[in-house]
């Protein structure tokens, strides 16, 4: 089938004028799957498709961009999230506590009480289990916004058989001062324990449930592809499940996959888990199976500034604390190698100035600019570990949702005025030749690419879009740059330049229809009219 997408604004990248120049075509035209022209409605190509009987959809002046790519995100834990109560909005203890209250009684046949939505910030950084016991017997987990921290009640405690633990590498179980866990459990905890619980006591009904909500809420987004940033056995079973079901084994939008590596004692421990993504790369790659794959490997190697588990390269400002990043140097490097050797991307999460230094360290001893590593999240970091991104290769993945002013609140009593200049730095990063690649990381914020794109560009607020207070707007990125970050960057991050990511002859149609303005003050006001996959409306 062909048709003839006519009367609009096709975005194809940078004009030829200034950074803010943006360049558009008035007609495309797709046949099957595939864009065959992006250019002028007069085209011999335009003529010859209408002469064959090619549909013809006027777009009454409507933008087409390349389908959006979420470059960061985690599907399954999307899709749970999607179904928990949001504690998102509560100024404090009384609040967080009232909600959850009128949950439960609303609830009465839920097993667990499950929430999201929580920051340290709202509870004056303390999360104890005593604060939760009383409201309801069932166990109650509660997700830090940042999903690096999860505040659990006794009976939550007890499920989890969490007393009968010893430290574990990479984590953190907070205790009192008789040694007991009081409730607050962190980084490594959370995804070698917490998460596969949780993911085991759910049924795979529920579990494919939630992935289709997720796959649901994505393409009505505009989204076309995605990265799961933290792929295990449990997700990576669900997924396929999934798949199998599809008559044509398609999901609508394209999934990325990176294995995450969860921290252990014993090195050999880390490198079977590599292996075990080496494994799955060879069934699952971009030349087998392009829409559903292993690109590479996640490493989570510091935590975050609202958690003071980023490890910064001065203390922290609000108590001195300084720590160092969950995978040193030395533990860290000989999973990069066996990885690249191999041909897998690295994912590296990096979110403290100190954790980023000693990430591009080890990618510099053992990257190649050809395998697209990635730096993941870069929320702080020096000038000149910024211009070392574009020197090396690196893309520099980061969700710009996370800069929001609204959630920011806490850093200058945290690291103070100073190093808060130097947050979200991507102007620095496109400046020094790095390629950019946008993300939400969801569910730890919102998904929606249009204001992420708004913050971006503006370094104001979704969130509060009548509050004209921004952070660091000499960081801020031209509306050409951002919208390519978020699409054509997107698919250069994880390898899927050559089939999506630009409206462009040859490639796949995957496109969004958006009724908008060209502006970055009004895109809080576009909204998506069309998802199209592979040449198939799909919203």
């Amino acid at each position: 089938m062909t048709t003839i997408f006519t009367n609009g604004h096709l975005f194809t990248g940078k004009g030829a004028g200034e950074a803010e120049d943006a360049s558009f075509a008035e007609c495309m035209v797709i046949q099957d799957d595939t864009i065959v022209h992006v250019g002028q409605s007069t085209d011999g190509v335009v003529t010859q498709a209408k002469q064959n009987g090619a549909v013809v959809q006027d777009l009454q002046k409507k933008y087409v961009l390349p389908g959006f790519i979420d470059g960061h995100m985690h599907l399954l834990l999307l899709g749970q999230a999607l179904q928990k109560l949001d504690l998102d909005g509560s100024n404090d203890l009384t609040g967080i506590r009232d909600r959850i209250s009128l949950f439960a009684k609303q609830n009465p046949n839920v097993h667990r009480i499950l929430c999201k939505g929580w920051m340290q910030s709202m509870t004056d950084n303390e999360a104890l289990a005593s604060m939760l016991d009383d409201l309801d017997p069932r166990p109650i987990y509660i997700d830090a916004k940042d999903l690096h921290s999860t505040w659990c009640n006794t009976a939550a405690l007890q499920e989890l058989k969490i007393d009968e633990m010893g430290d574990i590498e990479g984590g953190t179980i907070h205790r009192d001062n008789n040694g007991k866990p009081s409730g607050l459990l962190s980084e490594a905890v959370v995804f070698a324990v917490v998460w596969p619980y949780l993911a085991r006591a759910a049924s795979m009904e529920e579990k494919l449930n939630a992935i289709r909500g997720a796959i649901s809420a994505y393409t009505a987004s505009g989204y076309t592809g995605l990265v799961d940033m933290a792929m295990d056995e449990n997700t990576w079973e669900v997924l396929h499940v999934l798949r199998q079901q599809q008559p044509d084994r398609k999901l609508n939008l394209r999934i990325a996959a990176h294995w995450l590596i969860v921290p252990s004692a014993d090195s050999e421990a880390d490198l079977k888990q590599v292996d075990r993504a080496i494994e799955l790369y060879a069934k699952y790659n971009l030349d087998n199976s392009p829409d559903f794959r292993i690109a590479g490997i996640k490493v989570i190697c510091d935590g975050v500034i609202d958690g003071c588990t980023a490890a910064l390269l001065e203390p922290y400002t609000l108590n001195g604390v300084s720590c160092e990043p969950l995978w040193p140097q030395e533990k860290l490097a000989p999973v990069v190698s066996r990885a690249i050797k191999a041909g897998l991307q690295c994912a590296l999460h990096a979110i403290g100035d100190k954790t980023v230094h000693m990430v591009l360290n080890v990618l510099e001893d053992h990257g190649t600019r050809d395998g697209r590593h990635r730096i993941e999240h870069l929320e702080m970091t020096t000038a000149e570990d910024a211009a070392r991104l574009g020197k090396l290769g690196i893309t520099a993945s980061v969700q710009p949702v996370h800069s929001d002013p609204d959630i920011l609140r806490a850093w200058p009593s945290l690291i103070g005025n100073d190093r808060c200049r130097r947050a979200f730095a991507y102007r620095d990063f496109v400046d020094g030749g790095a390629p950019l690649a946008f993300g939400s990381d969801s569910p730890t914020a919102p998904f929606k690419p249009l204001p992420n794109v708004y913050t971006a560009t503006t370094r104001r607020s979704a969130r509060l879009p009548e509050s004209e207070e921004t952070v660091n707007p000499h960081f801020a990125l031209p509306l050409v740059t951002a919208f390519t970050a978020a699409t054509t960057g997107a698919a250069y991050a994880c390898f899927a330049d050559k089939v999506t990511g630009k409206l462009e002859k040859g490639l796949k149609a995957d496109f969004v229809v958006v009724d908008m303005e060209w502006s970055k003050e009004r895109l809080l006001h576009a909204t998506v009219d069309e998802t199209w996959f592979e040449g198939k409306r799909v919203f």
